[in-house]
């Protein structure tokens, strides 16, 4: 083991020499690189004499995740000071203020010198690793200086590193949790097969997140003069693959009575001009409504972020991105309002509800134009059909809150 941990460490410190060089021609590793060198900085305003609880998330999806736990926190538990840190840059750079966490920052690479720092400066009650982000120095750090160190919403399958001959090296730094708290009873299993028996199924925090979506204020006035009572499908977090899905179907299958709303993953002005040029049909931004009839364009370009999940509340049908490019985005945000869900692609294994959400028919996956368009005009043209996907949806969400209750129990429990 010592040998293997001997390569990881030069690894490591290699893919980081490399990293650097890219950096200068790459401006998300440049934000990777360069954010990192201001962590400890950012940690200043930790001091000794403070208690903190630390929450890592590797990006966007897995801070959602995590939400719930730091607000209930910091109701329960407000002696404590909240650190969150981020693996990658998109997650960094859309909640770097985010209001409850008295620190948001980069994690370190995972050099044993930089962890080592990090903890010192952090000194942890607890540690909160959400889903997944297994890096050997950090939780070697952390059970040295015996942080209490939990996983939450975590999913294990067979093919994973631990599980493999190659990966056994792995096991012992699952050893370094003191609890893991698993989405389903599948990980549980696994887990218990290799002897980790403390292991509680809990399911995703992030049905109760989502479910908090609905006790908000979802109004949004220049949506609902867009959408002027017409059947409206929503298109969040879309990539070049699903737009061009769109672009075909606007094009060659659209009504006068529908009206679509895109929200694509990337805002940059080119790609929405581009996009928007596609189109042969009257489109607006979001970046254009004032002082515009909005009711009367089919298509509303969202070039903006935030504000999506608001958007869902409007939908009569939606249709969620990335399953074509990278992994598929959060299908619960708009199930969670009790309509129809689509994506496309085969990138979303790794997502419980999106596999739960197929066999129970309150999702669709396609995979080409054809499937697509023979779906949305299935969805749109019937709407006990509709409903019922909707409703299924719905229940769903409803039936797996509490994740956040169950393990906030165990976390007061080892806060002091």
């Amino acid at each position: 083991m010592g040998f293997i941990n001997f390569i990881y460490n030069i690894v490591v410190s290699i893919a980081y020499f490399f990293l650097q060089i890219i950096a200068l021609f790459n401006s998300k590793i440049k934000l990777f690189i360069n954010g990192r060198k201001e962590t400890l900085n950012n940690l200043s305003s930790i001091k000794k004499e403070d208690k903190t609880v630390w929450f890592h998330a590797a990006s966007l999806g897995e801070f959602e995740q995590g939400k719930p736990l730091i607000e209930a926190i910091n109701k329960t538990h407000p002696n404590y000071k909240i650190v969150v840190t981020f693996f990658s840059p998109s997650g960094y750079e859309i909640q770097k203020n985010y209001p409850l966490a008295n620190v948001v920052c980069y994690l370190p690479f995972d050099r044993k010198k930089n962890v080592r720092k990090f903890i010192q400066q952090l000194h942890p009650t607890l540690a909160v690793i959400i889903k997944y982000e297994f890096w050997p120095n950090l939780l070697s750090e952390l059970k040295k200086n015996n942080t209490k160190t939990i996983l939450v919403s975590g999913i294990f399958r067979k093919n994973q590193v631990f599980f493999k001959w190659y990966g056994t090296w792995m096991q012992k730094y699952l050893k370094t949790f003191d609890h893991f708290f698993v989405q389903n009873t599948e990980s549980k299993t696994l887990l218990n097969q290799y002897n980790y028996q403390n292991v509680t199924v809990s399911g995703d925090t992030r049905f109760d997140r989502v479910y908090q979506i609905l006790q908000q204020n979802n109004t949004l006035h220049f949506i609902a003069d867009f959408i002027d009572k017409k059947y409206t499908l929503v298109a969040g977090s879309t990539w070049p693959e699903d737009d061009e899905l769109f672009v075909n179907y606007i094009n060659n299958k659209a009504t006068k009575n529908e009206k679509f709303i895109i929200a694509p993953h990337n805002i940059k002005q080119k790609y929405i001009t581009d996009l928007r040029e596609k189109l042969n049909t009257k489109t607006i931004l979001y970046s254009e409504k004032n002082n515009v009839d909005l009711k009367d364009y089919q298509v509303f370009i969202v070039d903006t972020i935030g504000i999506l999940t608001k958007i869902y509340a409007y939908a009569n049908t939606a249709y969620v991105g990335g399953g074509f490019k990278t992994e598929l985005h959060n299908i619960l945000e708009p199930a969670t309002f009790g309509i129809p869900v689509v994506f496309g692609g085969n990138k979303f294994q790794k997502f419980q509800e999106a596999i739960d959400l197929l066999k129970l028919k309150g999702c669709f996956r396609i995979t080409n134009q054809q499937e697509f368009s023979e779906v949305l005009t299935k969805l749109k043209n019937n709407t006990n059909f509709r409903i019922e996907t909707g409703r299924i949806n719905k229940n769903y969400i409803e039936t797996h809150i509490g994740a956040t209750d169950l393990i906030l129990k165990y976390i007061s429990k080892n806060l002091y």
